[in-house]
């Protein structure tokens, strides 16, 4: 978990060879938290389309309890760094599912 973890992060933290830019204290804070914020809207919007996938009849027969355990919300393989990213602020991000009951 911890690998995929710093997977997540290298390719995340792309610029200046994932190496932080300055030596200033208050700079590299500031990258280590932007990273972390970055990390968790990623496992969140992640988390919310894997909710969606598995609310499916179709896909909740035909998992088993072991395929259920290797699912993880740490994938980013979908995501283009280099793209242009739209916000609007004035619009929520729609839930895709309800979540799911443990």
């Amino acid at each position: 978990m911890v690998e995929r973890w710093n997977g997540v992060n290298d390719f995340i933290f792309y610029g200046k060879g994932g190496e932080f830019a300055s030596n200033r204290l208050e700079s590299q804070e500031l990258s280590v938290l932007s990273l972390h914020l970055l990390q968790i809207c990623l496992v969140y919007v992640n988390t919310l389309m894997i909710q969606s996938v598995l609310a499916q009849e179709h896909w909740s027969k035909r998992l088993t309890a072991r395929d259920l355990q290797a699912i993880t919300p740490l994938i980013f393989s979908h995501v283009n760094p280099y793209g242009l990213f739209k916000l609007d602020m004035k619009e929520r991000i729609e839930r895709l599912a309800q979540p799911l009951v443990a």
